[in-house]
């Protein structure tokens, strides 16, 4: 298994932008499939985006789709989220997720190996 540990959070206004970053622990990590999801309050976690091993096929949810760009750097054993154009509703705590093989794909983390502790993003209007 792999260890997760969130960073880049914060406030940031409407339109503004923010990279978060996912650092994970652990051998094998480029046979991970990655992914980003998001819980705002009472709200149930939802999927953001995911990258896939191997050929890193990628999936986004429609409400991040041309704003949200997934990538990873196998070398450094991260994923990172760069967030644009953000909005007030992308307000939540954003967690990492790992899972072995699969694809960036929501389906995949239907079942999850290892989640990180989140980390919060709030934008203001």
């Amino acid at each position: 298994q792999v260890q997760l540990v969130e960073s880049g959070g914060g406030l940031v206004q409407a339109g503004g932008s923010l990279r978060l970053s996912c650092a994970a622990s652990g051998r094998s990590f480029s046979s991970y499939s990655m992914g980003w999801f998001r819980q705002a309050p009472g709200k149930e976690r939802s999927f953001v985006a995911g990258i896939g091993w191997g050929t890193g096929i990628i999936g986004y949810a429609d409400s991040v789709k041309g704003r949200f760009t997934i990538s990873r750097d196998n070398a450094k054993n991260t994923v990172y989220l760069h967030m644009n154009s953000l909005r007030p509703e992308d307000t939540a705590v954003y967690y990492c997720a790992a899972r072995l093989y699969g694809s960036g794909q929501a389906t995949t983390f239907r079942s999850t190996d290892s989640w990180g502790q989140g980390t919060q993003v709030t934008v203001s209007s």
